[in-house]
């Protein structure tokens, strides 16, 4: 896409994944405007930026080096001085769900048993006091309001990852402005909004499985089973606060993501082990044995 900056006027190629650009003769910021569309609508909220560049290195680094040491010397050394900011797209999904559901409820009771034993060669009565459980089938409607759950609308950054990177304190939402963006690097959705939606509802099951599994009554319960209905669904783009640091490590793997969550500071990121250093620590260790074995037994 072509964009005319507002300030030299130089012509510029955006990339379609791209919401924001930095001219590069004047150096400043811009917003592209792109007509909504059902799979790429306009955002409604935006979170800003709390950690500033410094302080997200510094998390970085420590966290780095915290899960490096068995990690390659490519990656124990790299640098975090390419960590950069981007507003990561995400969908804010609240819906009312409908449950029905079944299992079966256990109410415990105690019992007084009577039993034998064997004491000093001699067959004795005794009597203890036994918790016996009573099974009674169960069924029911549960109806909650489930909002603001988050998923991800970028194919860059899973909802695992966005996951890891959670809670965003959802009561600092601003409504989306342009200015909120300018000079940040702000991503498009590039997931569909169906695959947003199913993944929502997927997230909103799991949390509903363990509501139910809280709400059952009784001492115990089993054979839990519901079935879920989702009515006065709603979807809201809100652009997240993310600093993403990549490193290629290795020509045939896939980039290392470090994340820093750009409101609280949380770290997410995984670190490959390198076998090399875990097997020269074996052989180490075995040879120290070794030595210590020789030592003692003579």
């Amino acid at each position: 896409m072509n964009l005319s900056c507002q300030s030299c006027g130089a012509q510029l190629v955006v990339e379609t994944t791209l919401r924001t650009t930095t001219c590069p003769y004047c150096a400043a910021p811009s917003v592209v405007e792109r007509p909504p569309t059902p799979d790429r609508p306009r955002p409604t909220f935006a979170l800003g930026f709390v950690q500033l560049p410094e302080r997200a290195r510094e998390l970085a680094r420590e966290n780095l080096l915290r899960r490096s040491f068995w990690a390659p010397s490519s990656v124990r050394n790299a640098s975090v001085e390419a960590l950069r900011g981007i507003y990561v797209p995400a969908y804010l999904y609240s819906v009312l769900v409908r449950s029905e559901f079944s299992a079966s409820i256990g109410e415990n009771y105690t019992e007084t048993e009577t039993y034998t034993a064997t004491e000093n060669g001699r067959q004795v009565t005794r009597t203890r006091q036994v918790t016996r459980t009573e099974w009674r089938p169960l069924q029911g409607q549960h109806a909650e309001y489930v909002q603001e759950v988050l998923v991800t609308a970028s194919s860059g950054l899973n909802n695992d990852e966005l996951q890891h990177l959670e809670p965003f304190d959802l009561r600092q939402l601003r409504r989306y402005d342009d200015a909120l963006i300018a000079g940040w690097i702000a991503e498009e959705p590039s997931l569909s909004q169906e695959q947003c939606l199913e993944l929502a509802r997927q997230e909103v099951r799991g949390h509903m499985k363990q509501r139910l599994a809280a709400f059952m009554p009784g001492d115990s319960h089993r054979e839990l089973t519901f079935s879920t209905q989702f009515d006065n669904e709603a979807l809201s783009v809100c652009l997240l606060p993310v600093w993403v640091l990549a490193l290629r490590h290795d020509p045939k793997a896939p980039p290392l993501r470090f994340l820093v969550n750009g409101q609280t500071g949380a770290v997410h990121g995984k670190v490959p082990v390198s076998w090399v250093k875990v097997l020269v620590a074996v052989v180490l260790a075995l040879l120290v044995l070794g030595a210590l074995f020789l030592l003692f037994s003579k």
